[in-house]
């Protein structure tokens, strides 16, 4: 098989015995391949794990968060229609004055109508055009019965501020009104039930279902019965102001192992309604469940964009647990740039390898360009050098980071530190991503070839006159 000249020196050189180096040229050169084998291999594995902390993150906390939730405030004001300029004029009836007769612009209100004609009458009917932008936007009702792309569910949902009291304790939480059916098919509290299910948060019935950790901290059972109080559904009395208030009794608990666990109530929608002195669910909003919670901005947009929703009468997750995920992603990123810098540190090793290199050879780089060899075609000798080096270290490390990584549990379990840090408890959450992987590897790539840009420029200026004259 042809292989371009330059491709064939760096490659049987890069692939040569120690004995055809010098010792030293080839320890670097060997601990500069390592070096980026280590880094990649160390890199994939963090990557790796810190993806899987982020997805365990992202299903305990987003599954019981409102990914998307709109007002059943209207979401645009309806602007009066107004008349262009053409049609204003059709609306003025002309009246005649004897003496300066010129023709002047009075209401039709304030003056007697002359005579008109069934043409003229036509033309003054006409209904006046409202603009598009008039017009109102589409209501919450309209918009749970749009299928909307990245929205996979919605349904009529209500939140609250309240108190619970159990015999024991008083904490504050948050009252979710909610759609049983919808719940139990969309979300993922409804797979982590430690007891009942949603189905049993039967309208009229004032049930509750609690998280785990809430139900420690009110020492309550399924079956126990809590005062729920709200202070926005208050009243006034003779005794003063008093909160809307209500027993519930718990008939389901869950635990999604997340920091949301002791702040939520799921209650019946009708239930709530009751409990805010609302029957008519006036005060009730749309809750969008999406796909992917994190695309949630094409989601707003086309709400925003194409079916008029306002802006203000729109929250999203991030405004709530927006800086939590933020901090993962820095955390993760800086991982990644302090184990590229690994890389980086072994990459550039390859520099002193091949400067080392360039100087040893001048006699023999002198006489392939006194055969004619072309200065670019020396400095592709040593550019492919220090790509195959890279190739086999980013080869190892790749292998060697999917492999660990696989087996990391078992890893981990043999040494006798297990994690138990899925949801399941199965273990350290791992998810790798193979475009990410790919991504870190050719980066590693192009920072081999990167290192030996300098010394493969050193080589090309080589004088053969100059080199031959010291042999």
């Amino acid at each position: 098989m042809f292989y371009p000249v330059s491709a064939f020196i760096a490659y049987r050189y890069a692939k040569s015995s120690k004995s055809s180096q010098t010792s030293f040229v080839s320890f670097i050169n060997r601990f500069s391949v390592a070096g980026i084998a280590l880094g990649l291999m160390a890199l994939i594995i963090v990557v790796s794990v810190m993806n899987g902390l982020e997805g365990q993150l992202k299903q305990r906390v987003l599954g019981i968060v409102p990914h998307i939730e709109i007002t059943k405030t209207p979401t645009e004001i309806t602007k009066t229609p107004t008349t262009t300029s053409k049609d204003a004029t059709l609306t003025k009836t002309p009246i005649v004055n004897k003496q300066t007769q010129k023709l002047t612009e009075t209401p039709t209100s304030t003056v007697s109508k002359p005579p008109i004609s069934e043409d003229d009458s036509s033309k003054l009917t006409k209904t006046p055009t409202v603009s598009p932008q008039s017009q109102s936007a589409m209501t919450v009702d309209a918009l749970s019965k749009t299928p909307i792309k990245g929205v996979v569910a919605s349904m009529a949902y209500r939140e609250t501020e309240a108190v619970v009291q159990s015999r024991s304790d008083l904490r504050g939480v948050q009252v979710h009104g909610v759609e049983p059916g919808v719940m139990l098919e969309h979300t993922l509290v409804a797979n982590h039930m430690e007891q009942g299910r949603f189905n049993d948060l039967v309208e009229g019935s004032f049930s509750a279902i609690i998280g785990r950790a809430l139900a420690i901290k009110l020492d309550a059972r399924v079956g126990d019965r809590l005062r729920v109080m709200v202070a926005g559904a208050s009243v006034y009395t003779p005794f003063g102001r008093m909160p809307s208030q209500r027993l519930v009794t718990i008939v389901g608990v869950f635990d999604m192992g997340s920091q949301m666990d002791d702040k939520v109530m799921y209650m019946n929608l009708k239930d709530v309604n009751q409990l805010m002195r609302d029957p008519k669910g006036n005060g009730q909003s749309l809750r969008l469940f999406l796909n992917d919670a994190f695309n949630y901005l094409a989601v707003v947009e086309r709400l925003t964009d194409t079916m008029g929703v306002s802006v203000s009468n729109i929250r999203t997750w991030r405004e709530r647990q927006g800086p939590l995920f933020d901090a993962v992603k820095m955390e993760k990123n800086m991982m990644t740039l302090m184990l590229l810098l690994i890389i980086a540190v072994a990459a550039f090793n390859i520099v002193s390898a091949l400067v080392m290199v360039v100087t040893e050879k001048q006699g023999d780089i002198a006489v392939l360009q006194t055969q004619g060899m072309l200065p670019g075609t020396v400095m592709w000798i040593f550019v492919l050098n220090g790509l195959f080096n890279g190739i086999k270290g980013a080869g190892i490390g790749l292998i060697l980071g999917v492999v660990i990584t696989l087996q990391l549990n078992n890893i981990l379990d043999l040494i006798g530190s297990p994690l138990a840090l899925a949801a399941d408890g199965s273990g350290l959450p791992v998810e790798m991503d193979a475009i990410q992987i790919a991504g870190i590897a050719l980066l590693s790539l192009l920072l081999c070839v990167l290192a030996s840009v300098y010394p493969a420029r050193k080589a090309m200026k080589i004088a053969p006159s100059q080199a031959l004259q010291n042999e």
